[in-house]
């Protein structure tokens, strides 16, 4: 698909209505998003607990582009192409890990961690180690989260960190371990992976596990029934904790009540970890939905953060990376079971995995033709459509 039909699609797109067939299917579409979506956003990347010691590193990949986030020696996280100067092989193969430096395999060039090229063996007398640091990427931390953007000329970083950083901080990000990480595959393209993701119209039926706890019938600002949001965000109030909205086109954070009785996200809706993250009001405190386009979001409760990535890997193909943290002085077995810590959202991700795949079917179907979205049900979809036909066309007007 040239530009120009990328175009024809952007412009072909109804308001409200799901997008032209021609933007969810093919190489040249996904070829399309990784440049103008995902080279050009700020991405959700992970948790400062990942890499928290001097050495730590987390090695991975964004469409075609491996990345490698490094804690140096002076304490500072950086980011980093994770691809040798001398001819490009990886430094590091995805996951986490420690080292002292960083090391080649190939021909053993060894980079300090702050990126400077320190060895290069067999180059000559007239070879100068500083021309060739590791190529360096944009990274921001807001309260224990990690974000980074791949583009020289990002968007402002300011309001996220100063809006997000009072509702998030008291979750304890900053004391926090992965207890449980998973990577599910979805053969779906990622914009219907997150669509699904946006918006909770099909929970009722397709979460019914999910519907216990979380209120599948609020808006997008979670504005409830009665007086229970009003009783509820004055009794946050008094604990000092912030409710929001804090929000821009391309983020979005609420603190809101999980349905009553409910104290957190879990099969039962009780607390599954002893410990808490954040004891303001013994735990029960509802639940932080922080949400970053293109690809992600988050739930904070009293007991635990779960945290969703979508990767898109290929036009069709979709790589769903959870985690869950906890308390770093939680104990497996004594203050928390990962079967019970995981087995909600485990569930969830399953369930969608196949209303996506199936949605996935469809859209592929000629037979397919956008049709609207509900705007009582479905507004976070809105959003994350309108913002991504906004972001398309604003990439394609640079670029002109």
């Amino acid at each position: 698909m040239e530009i120009s039909a990328i175009t024809r699609a952007l412009d072909a797109r109804v308001p409200g209505h799901s997008l032209p067939q021609a933007l969810y299917i093919g190489d040249e579409a996904y070829a399309f998003d990784l440049d103008a979506i995902f080279a050009r956003s700020w991405l959700f990347a992970g948790f400062e607990a990942e890499v928290r010691g001097r050495g730590d590193y987390a090695a991975l990949t964004i469409g075609q582009s491996p990345i490698l986030i490094v804690r140096g020696r002076d304490g500072e996280l950086r980011a980093f192409h994770n691809s040798c100067r001398h001819r490009g092989s990886l430094l590091c193969k995805p996951g986490n890990g420690k080292v002292a430096r960083l090391t080649c395999p190939y021909h053993r060039w060894t980079y300090g961690l702050d990126g400077a090229l320190i060895a290069a063996g067999r180059m000559g007398e007239d070879f100068d180690k500083s021309l060739y640091p590791l190529a360096s990427i944009r990274l921001e931390t807001v309260a224990g989260a990690i974000f980074i953007c791949l583009a020289d000329d990002p968007l402002p970083f300011d309001i996220l960190r100063r809006d997000l950083t009072p509702l998030l901080k008291p979750h304890g990000l900053n004391r926090a371990k992965v207890a449980f990480q998973s990577t599910l595959i979805e053969y779906a393209n990622w914009k219907l992976v997150m669509e699904n993701a946006r918006e909770c119209y099909h929970c009722p039926t397709g979460h019914p596990e999910l519907s216990r706890t979380f209120p599948v019938g609020a808006s997008a600002h979670f504005d409830l029934e009665g007086d229970m949001t009003a009783v509820f965000e004055a009794r946050m109030v008094s604990l000092d904790l912030p409710v929001g909205p804090a929000e821009e086109d391309w983020w979005q954070a609420i603190r809101f009540p999980l349905n009553p009785e409910q104290k957190s996200m879990t099969i039962d809706g009780q607390l599954s970890v002893r410990k808490l993250m954040c004891e303001a009001g013994a735990g029960d405190i509802g639940s932080l939905r922080w949400a970053v386009e293109p690809n992600s979001f988050c739930h904070s409760t009293g007991d635990y953060t779960f945290a969703f990535s979508a990767m898109p890997v290929g036009p069709s193909e979709t790589h769903v990376v959870s985690k869950w943290l906890v308390h770093e002085d939680a104990v497996e077995g004594v203050d928390y079971e990962v079967a019970a810590l995981a087995d909600l959202w485990t569930r969830t991700n399953l369930q969608d995995k196949e209303l996506a795949e199936n949605n996935e079917a469809g859209v592929r179907s000629p037979g397919y033709r956008p049709g609207p979205y509900s705007t009582e049900a479905e507004s976070l979809t809105i959003r994350f459509v309108d913002w991504y036909c906004a972001t398309a066309r604003r990439y394609l007007a640079a670029t002109a």
